[in-house]
């Protein structure tokens, strides 16, 4: 894959758009959000993180002809044997629907782990990040990152998208959402999978 590749980011996550176009600037490759291609979205009928991520990488290159980047990641939190995991973007969608927002997940977990007390709120983000070639590529390259923490009892920081004014990085003594995006992308599930990714791709350039 050299510098001047395009690729299409596979998601209509704008907090992911904006993280991800961060993420492989200082690479030089032209990334543009499948949102300038089609409006259409992959069905996320896997079962892990990887299968969902390949899935939606190889949508996006059957639909743009280019080759696609794809994640796909959450939140675990052990407590509750793992979930929200693959369902964490839409975890409240039992309650709210369509109506679904990061806030709605965000207040659902919280409510969920009402009773949980300060010491057993471990969790992880998890992430999943395939590049596909073309939509059929029998080889996708998958990269993986997780990031340890703990769950707050309240929100905290403004910074962020998704679960993280609630997620606690231990040794910075922060919320995910208190961190300067620098700082964030260094440390993050997304900016180890990617980085992952990365050294792959340069291996095989």
């Amino acid at each position: 894959m050299s510098n001047s590749t395009q690729v299409v980011l596979a998601t209509g996550n704008a907090g992911k758009i904006a993280e991800m176009t961060e993420l492989l600037e200082p690479y030089g490759w032209q990334v543009s959000p499948q949102g300038q291609f089609f409006d259409s979205e992959a069905e996320e009928t896997g079962l892990t993180f990887i299968e969902n991520a390949i899935l939606k990488a190889r949508y996006a290159s059957e639909q743009t002809g280019l080759p696609a980047i794809a994640d796909d990641s959450g939140i675990e939190v052990t407590a509750l044997k793992g979930q929200p995991g693959i369902y964490s973007a839409r975890y409240s969608e039992d309650i709210y629907g369509d109506q679904t927002t990061d806030q709605t997940n965000l207040q659902k977990l919280l409510d969920e782990l009402k009773s949980v007390p300060q010491g057993q709120r471990q969790a992880s983000y998890y992430c999943a990040m395939v590049y596909v070639e073309y939509g059929n590529d029998p080889v996708p390259i998958i990269g993986l990152g997780r990031w340890y923490g703990n769950v707050l009892v309240a929100p905290q920081g403004k910074g962020g998208f998704g679960y993280d004014p609630i997620f606690w990085v231990e040794e910075l003594d922060k919320s995910a959402a208190e961190l300067p995006k620098e700082q964030k992308n260094r440390m993050s599930h997304r900016g180890q999978a990617l980085n992952s990714l990365v050294m792959q791709l340069r291996r095989g350039a």
